[in-house]
């Protein structure tokens, strides 16, 4: 048994039990978590106390959530308006074409960042407890990983599950242009979506490798190297 791992878990769960939500960074649960996903063994140990110290905390805080069953329904459906107005579109002329397309567009980068995240958490076995917003802080929304899933998964796997949303924000602009163009939109409406996918790259490029999902995507890589390294010894 890991004494400080005990002591820093025991102390966020007596915030928990006295009815407070806990500083889960100040009280040291990351750097014991950050710990744990090192050892495989104690991940196994750990896992489940884990999860539900972070599932707790999560919902203490954010205010605005449902179930992540019900957040997939609303995204399917957010995805499917987008592609329906995207239809739609064709059969208007200027200036609706245009901007049926560009609010089409709209729907699904919406819609299918976070898509993406479940798809590639099904593959990989990792679930999600909630959908969420964190307004006013953050506006989209978001979806919660079971953290104890989430520990079970490869550290590869992890951090591909983080990638899937980015890596879909970026392919969605760029793959409606080709529809734009066969249904004759205006090259304003074309040279805007070029922009909102080079927009997104570069901001991706400056800020989310230091925040966000292309963070997150190093620091599990970071702990896949090694793990790789490992399997090679004789």
């Amino acid at each position: 048994m890991d004494d400080a791992l005990e002591s820093t878990f025991a102390t966020c769960e007596r915030e928990l039990a006295a009815g407070r939500t806990p500083d889960l960074r100040a009280l040291g649960f990351w750097r014991a978590v950050a710990r744990v996903k090192r050892d495989q063994g104690l991940v196994y140990r750990y896992a489940d106390r884990i999860a539900r110290i972070d599932r707790e905390t999560f919902r203490r805080r954010m205010r605005l959530r449902t179930g992540a069953d019900v957040g997939a329904v609303l995204l399917w459906l957010g995805a499917a308006i987008g592609l329906l107005i995207l239809g739609a579109a064709a059969a208007q002329g200027h200036p609706l074409r245009e901007l049926g397309v560009l609010i089409g567009m709209g729907a699904l980068l919406g819609a299918t960042h976070d898509l993406a995240h479940l798809l590639a958490g099904a593959v990989t076995g990792i679930r999600f407890t909630d959908w969420f917003m964190d307004l006013p802080r953050k506006p989209q929304p978001g979806l919660k990983t079971d953290y104890a899933s989430y520990l079970r998964a490869r550290p590869r796997q992890r951090a591909w599950m983080h990638a899937s949303g980015a890596i879909v924000s970026k392919i969605v602009p760029f793959a409606v242009v080709p529809y734009a163009l066969a249904i004759g939109c205006d090259a304003w409406a074309v040279w805007v979506l070029v922009a909102v996918g080079v927009v997104s790259t570069i901001i991706d490029v400056l800020f989310s490798v230091r925040a966000s999902d292309w963070k997150r995507f190093r620091r599990e890589m970071r702990l896949a190297t090694p793990s790789r390294a490992s399997r090679t010894r004789p």
